[in-house]
């Protein structure tokens, strides 16, 4: 596995060092010896920025934005640490997420109720807070500019509803986050891409999705950019099975029977069985167990977030 990726245009995504490689990956736009970074794994993850930034010649003073895509913590538990460390940078989130940056207990306590306490500590430590000075918060529509190359934020829920997509004005690139999916580069056949929907816990919303993914593609992007994990191509057809999982996914979940931890047990089984034939039909060539291991956290926490999703659908019938 690569840990080092150049995209041309300025572009580079190097592995954030988060649970296993290839899992989490930084991406870095570079202008002009200016830097923004795009999510920011965890504590861990500022030893292979720092590598990243020095490859190119450069130090800690040349970041002037750290964004991020969302607030769950693969994405934004590093964020305080990088702040700390890039003296000239400010902190881009969703105004949904600004508070929880500056005051992260209420984001560890949420992660502690889907991870437990003791997997909470290993995987984000200490987060540190940024202070709200250090903050810009990304409306929809919201441009940075970056040595004249222009960033552009729109809202993109989804995912989650703090969720935002940055187009780069440069190459018509965009940074996704979680909302195109998930594509892990060990399922590549031939060079052709597997990609699947994370609907993770809480706020997962199939008519959202659907619509922020609409909207990125209407910009006839020239690529995506996936934190799980980086470039994506071949657009069209990987919006059109996208859109297919999404569905699928939803007809899964509502077709579980009982309740608790029954009804998660089924949703899983059913997304299992789902996504296994879908790779085989794709031709990946890993063998079941191999895939299994390689879905097992996003199996469990997709299933959790159709059923948060499942009990929301229902409180408001």
């Amino acid at each position: 596995m690569q840990d080092w990726l150049d995209f041309g245009n300025g572009i580079y995504a190097f592995d954030a060092g988060y649970v296993r490689p290839g899992l989490a990956a930084i991406h870095m736009v570079v202008e002009q010896g200016r830097v923004a970074l795009v999510d920011t794994g965890n504590n861990d993850s500022l030893a292979p920025t720092l590598a990243a930034l020095a490859r190119l010649g450069l130090g800690p003073e040349a970041v002037d934005y750290v964004i991020l895509t969302h607030i769950h913590l693969d994405h934004a538990g590093g964020a305080g640490a990088m702040l700390a460390a890039f003296p000239r940078a400010r902190l881009v989130v969703h105004p949904r997420g600004s508070r929880h940056m500056a005051d992260p207990s209420q984001l560890l306590a949420g992660v502690r109720a889907v991870y437990g306490e003791e997997a909470t500590a290993r995987l984000y430590g200490e987060l540190l807070p940024v202070a709200p000075t250090r903050m810009i918060e990304a409306v929809d529509g919201l441009e940075l500019d970056l040595a004249g190359r222009r960033l552009l934020c729109l809202d993109a829920p989804g995912h989650a509803r703090h969720h935002i997509a940055i187009v780069d004005g440069r190459s018509n690139g965009i940074f996704t986050g979680d909302l195109f999916g998930l594509s892990y580069r060990e399922m590549d056949v031939d060079g052709r891409q597997f990609v699947f929907p994370t609907t993770t816990p809480v706020q997962f919303d199939p008519d959202a999705m659907h619509a922020s993914i609409d909207r990125l593609m209407a910009l006839q992007p020239t690529a995506m950019y996936l934190t799980h994990y980086s470039r994506l191509d071949d657009l069209p057809r990987q919006a059109e099975a996208l859109h297919r999982r999404i569905d699928a996914s939803v007809a899964i979940a509502r077709a579980a029977a009982g309740s608790g931890a029954a009804r998660h047990l089924a949703i899983k089984q059913g997304l299992t069985d789902f996504l296994l034939a879908e790779a085989r039909q794709f031709g990946c060539r890993l063998d079941e167990a191999a895939l299994l291991e390689l879905w097992q956290t996003d199996l469990e926490l997709n299933a959790q977030g159709l059923g948060v999703w499942l009990d929301q659908q229902r409180g408001r019938a």
